[in-house]
């Protein structure tokens, strides 16, 4: 995914950052079956003091994805999921051209909203387009798999 930020809100990982993600997503994987409804407590030290910080189950996993993606050196940013998108964002998000994204906008198949002159659309709604469609593609290709194997192709 290729959206622009700001570069406070993008993490590059330093070898060091991966080298830590990769053990500790390991142990937090570890924790996440016997947390599932349960706050996770985290003792954080700092400056010879020690804090307690309850973390949701929700935002475990969270945490579990970013330290995923950080340990397989990928850059990491958060983005609230009421969020706009510019129409190069979203283009981008989907992994096709900005006037092919502007047709979907113009037929009404992602909901949008013009801030001037400039289209807007909502990650949620994004998303949703892309959930849709990627569940069509995964129809399509089981029927095509299906249908080679009725036809002994090999597959």
């Amino acid at each position: 995914m290729t959206l622009i930020f700001t570069e406070e809100e993008v993490v590059m990982p330093t070898q060091h950052d991966i080298e830590t993600a990769l053990r500790s997503s390991k142990e937090l994987a570890a924790l996440l079956p016997r947390t599932e409804k349960k706050d996770v407590q985290f003792v954080v030290r700092k400056d010879k003091q020690e804090f307690i910080i309850a973390i949701p189950p929700g935002a475990v996993r969270l945490l579990l994805n970013i330290l995923t993606q950080m340990s397989e050196g990928n850059m990491v940013t958060l983005v609230p999921i009421h969020a706009e998108l510019t129409s190069q964002e979203a283009a981008s998000l989907l992994h096709v051209s900005r006037p092919f994204l502007v047709r979907l906008l113009e037929n009404g198949e992602i909901p949008y909203h013009k801030v001037g002159t400039h289209r807007r659309i909502k990650l949620s709604d994004l998303l949703a387009y892309k959930k849709k469609m990627d569940a069509t593609s995964r129809k399509a290709r089981e029927e095509l798999t299906r249908e080679a194997q009725e036809l002994g192709l090999g597959y």
